[in-house]
């Protein structure tokens, strides 16, 4: 379980360190920084799959993504007596996400390039400049020892296109030739020899994000489609007839037939195998004369469902990130899923963003609900009531 995420520099996020628990509820105004606070998370989690450079691309590139307010607030400008204004930059200029368990923490630090760089074409003498100038580049990563980063914990230090691991109280250098924009979970066959790689990048891609499941009338969730065992559900819902029957056969039925009685007394449902391999799910509810197929129920009923088949998932993740979930569903099933969202953190670590209030009450009736409340102070993502000795204790590598 992760006991602290860090992020600074990125959009509204100047500085934030948060303290985690089993079950966290993220609540807070419009504006405040919930949404910059989940991509920050997403981007994490893309670290170990790849993507964390193209997906800086998509937004802009990272000079778009920088926090645009001044390197540091004063406590005069907080409290209005001097005007917001900028300096000279004390740091380098950085991207930093970080996370810390009670096992191990990890940082990454990314960067604008020093130039647009440039290759050689065959045949060609003169140099030509790159078109990748959206890319931004990996400075710098660490995995250490503990849940607070020590130079004297550091394990494995990536630093641009050198990694190195500790062998004892020496440092063995396993690559020289790194490509900036590769993190070093991408690397995990030249790291053989420093297994805390590989189990932090198989920890972090058992990270699962739900966010906003389509509904319309063509969404994937409503027509049959080809059933095969599915212990995880697609993040578009696309195989909820096969996720909810295997749930039935090698899952906790016993909580689906609990869940579904809870928020729809008297209800349940069936999947039918059509021609073709095709599941399609049949929802029973008390007082109609036939069953409703998916493609018959409402966005609400739907959405419900597949959040169900989320969170009863056989293979559980090790975190669970639900945005919004509340999204179109009914304010009487709040209470319900509430309490689903509660079973789930048994077997995961659960994020839950949300502006639903009921929502929100019933989730913090848990004695385990770590209530994260966000806000603005001069543009910037704050946790609101935090105080510098209620920050948990975190340090970014040089």
């Amino acid at each position: 379980m992760l006991t602290t995420l860090a992020v600074a520099n990125y959009r509204s996020i100047n500085h934030l360190v948060l303290p985690l628990a089993r079950l966290n509820v993220i609540t807070g105004p419009n504006g405040s920084g919930k949404s910059n606070l989940y991509k920050a998370l997403r981007l994490l989690a893309e670290t170990a799959q790849g993507g964390v450079v193209n997906a800086l691309a998509g937004e802009g590139g990272l000079e778009s993504t920088f926090w645009a307010g001044p390197e540091r607030i004063s406590r005069r400008m907080s409290r209005g007596e001097v005007a917001v204004e900028g300096g000279p930059r004390q740091d380098v200029k950085r991207l930093r996400l970080g996370f810390a368990s009670e096992d191990f923490g990890y940082a990454i630090g990314l960067g604008l390039p020093a130039s647009s760089g440039h290759f050689m074409l065959p045949g060609h003498s003169t140099p030509i400049a790159s078109r990748f100038t959206l890319d931004p580049q990996i400075k710098r990563e660490c995995i250490w020892a503990g849940p607070v980063y020590r130079p004297a914990s550091l394990l494995v230090d990536r630093q641009g296109a050198m990694i190195r691991a500790r062998e004892g109280r020496q440092w063995d250098v396993l690559a020289q030739h790194t490509p900036d924009f590769d993190s070093l979970y991408d690397q995990v066959g030249n790291l053989r020899s420093s297994p805390e790689v590989v189990h932090l990048r198989e920890r972090i891609r058992g990270w699962r994000f739900y966010d906003h499941f389509r509904t319309d009338r063509d969404a994937p969730a409503r027509r049959p489609q080809l059933g095969t065992r599915t212990p995880v559900l697609h993040h578009d819902g696309r195989d909820l007839a096969a996720a909810l029957q295997t749930i039935i056969e090698i899952g906790d039925a016993q909580a689906l037939w609990a869940t579904l009685s809870d928020a729809f007394p008297g209800s349940h449902l069936t999947i039918d195998a059509v021609p073709g391999g095709l599941f399609n799910l049949q929802f029973h509810q008390e007082g109609l004369l036939r069953p409703l197929s998916a493609a018959e129920l409402s966005d609400g009923t739907l959405r419900f469902l597949l959040l169900v088949a989320a969170l009863l998932s056989p293979r559980a993740p090790t975190m669970m990130v639900l945005n919004e979930p509340e999204t179109s569903l009914h304010p009487d099933l709040l209470p319900a899923l509430a309490r689903l969202i509660i079973r789930a953190t048994e077997h995961c670590q659960v994020w839950v963003v949300s502006h639903a209030r009921r929502l929100v009450a019933a989730l913090e009736q848990d004695a385990t609900c770590n209530s994260i409340v966000l806000e603005k102070e001069l543009g910037q993502t704050r946790v609101a009531g935090q105080g510098m000795l209620d920050e948990p204790a975190w340090h970014w590598p040089d």
